[in-house]
């Protein structure tokens, strides 16, 4: 199996690239320096011959001594301390014949000038060529020489040694070459530090673990139950989730909210704004939002203890009951389950005694009551209500009612079909075991306390009464039961009845209270209620 090829570390990867650029940019300044260098050299060398060139060719003891033989030393010694003077590789000064009349080696005097340049000059042009002489291969300059009557008599040739021309080339390739290598060292260091100061902006991450770091925040975001946004220091939105956009469409502000302009007016927004100038988060903030209840949760996002932005979390206030009542249901089911257990284990242990005590002809008899009373009692019930989750649930409640000395019955007519829809079944038990328990609370400390249920099912409408004989409510406190957190039995309280009335208003039913002060409460529960029996 062949291993796969791990990317290159960040550090590398920017090192390498910068490195790159500084190589390719040394080397197109490298081929341009050169080759201008190259040129300037050469054209440098050139203009100097040129400058000693005319120089001598305007010196009047030049002429004059090319004229008269007894000064053709002085002129040797004169041409030769101007050539050294000048890093010259010669000065030959000839007649209209080309004989040399000065040379670098004396032994060449008298002879004719090499290489074949000096005709043009001869004639009364200059010239620039390049041609081997005695001396090697040079670059020669050579321009005509003329008396004081401007009569020519001869010509003067200024070699540069092409060596002398390489070597000076070679010299400044040289430099070229250490600026390169400086520059790279130069450059090789600095991106290794920007390289150190961008891993250390990124936190020492690699560029793969940021992309999966970001796949894994937008997965969570998205997974999310609460909608999520967040917005800036200007509250503009830079992130919102799924889950936003859904409660947002639903309540068709979607649109309006990612406008700059509408965007102002989102209470959450404005929360925010409020997070943004205060610093300070708001926690479980209920927010009105056409005509669905929010709940929101904002804090500011700090850096460097600089408010830079703030984020809102929120749901549907409405899903949370949803859930809180789903769960109190599930308490009613969990405190059934326990009722049954206790009473059941309580004559287990009867018998068990009854039994160690060997009562048999006594134990015959209790187990017949007591099959007799389960069947009167659970047969009865089980005509009357046939939905066995609501049956189940009421059987628990009797048996919890037993335990605190209050009756709970039904009455005689009462009658329930099982219900089509197992959604209206859960959101019944919600609503009778918060009743339920309400009753079972005022009646504390009563004498003869008894609740009685009432199921009177009818054309696809169920109305269910419980009644009990208790001491009655306060006809000033009547009206404010159903509000949330209202109660009288203080504080952390009042969400029973209020969860009550949701469930009612969701399934399309209603709910009433009777209460008479001494006599006792009615609560009567009207509900759309379709049967598995006959479809109503």
């Amino acid at each position: 199996m062949f291993k796969q090829n791990s990317p290159l570390k960040l550090r590398t990867t920017i090192t390498l690239l910068v490195c790159s650029v500084i190589a390719v940019v040394l080397f197109v300044v490298h081929s341009v320096y050169l080759s201008q260098s190259t040129q300037q050299s050469k054209l440098g060398l050139e203009e100097k011959a040129i400058a000693v060139l005319h120089t001598l060719t305007v010196t009047p003891f030049i002429a004059q001594a090319l004229q008269t033989p007894i000064l053709l030393p002085a002129l040797q010694d004169y041409v030769e301390q101007v050539r050294r003077q000048n890093d010259l590789l010669f000065i030959v000064v000839m007649d209209m014949q080309g004989i040399r009349q000065t040379h670098p080696d004396p032994s060449r005097i008298g002879k004719h000038f090499a290489g074949g340049d000096e005709v043009k000059a001869l004639h009364g042009e200059e010239s620039i060529s390049e041609a081997q002489g005695t001396l090697g291969p040079s670059l020669r300059l050579i321009s005509p020489l003329y008396d004081a009557t401007h009569q020519q008599i001869g010509a003067i040739a200024v070699g540069i040694s092409t060596a002398k021309v390489e070597q000076t080339i070679a010299k400044n390739r040289w430099i070229t070459y250490w600026a390169i290598i400086f520059g790279g060292l130069i450059g090789t260091l600095g991106a290794f530090i920007l390289a150190r100061q961008i891993k250390k902006i990124m936190f020492g991450m690699e560029p793969s673990e940021i992309a999966a770091l970001l796949e894994e925040r937008n997965a969570m975001l998205q997974s999310l139950k609460e909608g999520v946004i967040a917005v800036n220091a200007d509250a503009q939105i830079t992130l919102i989730n799924d889950e936003a956009k859904r409660l947002l469409r639903q309540n068709g502000e979607l649109e309006n909210l990612l406008l700059m302009e509408s965007s102002k007016h989102w209470p959450a927004l404005l929360h925010l704004r409020q997070v943004l100038e205060t610093g300070q988060a708001g926690q479980d903030e209920e927010i009105d939002f056409n005509g669905s209840t929010l709940l929101t949760n904002s804090v500011p996002v700090r850096v460097n203890n600089q408010v830079v932005g703030a984020i809102v979390t929120f749901r549907d206030k409405t899903e949370v009951s949803q859930l809180v009542q789903r769960l109190t249901g599930i308490s009613h089911y969990a405190e059934a389950l326990r009722v049954q257990a206790h009473e059941f284990m309580n004559k287990l242990h009867v018998i068990l005694g009854m039994v160690n005590l060997r009562a048999y002809d006594q134990l015959e008899t209790y187990i017949m009551d007591t099959a007799n009373h389960y069947h009167t009692e659970v047969g009865s019930l089980i005509r009357q209500i046939k939905d066995p989750v609501i049956a189940g649930f009421i059987l628990g409640k009797m048996n919890r009612g037993r335990e605190i000395g209050v009756e709970v019955s039904i009455t005689p007519t009462s009658y329930l079909p099982e219900s089509a829809q197992a959604e209206v079944t859960h959101e019944l038990v919600t609503v009778l075991g918060n009743l339920l328990e309400n009753a079972m609370d005022a009646l504390d400390g009563l004498e003869s306390p008894t609740i009685v249920l009432t199921f009177d099912h009818d054309d696809g409408w169920l109305r269910c009464t419980v009644r009990d004989n208790g001491n009655g409510i306060d006809p000033a406190v009547l009206p404010h039961i159903f509000e949330h957190g209202f109660s009288t039995k203080g504080a952390r309280r009042g969400i029973g009845l209020f969860l009550v009335k949701q469930s009612l208003e969701k399934l399309g039913g209603t709910i009433e209270c009777e209460s008479n002060k001494g006599v006792g409460t009615r609560f009567i529960v009207t509900l759309p209620y379709a049967s598995k029996e006959n479809g109503l």
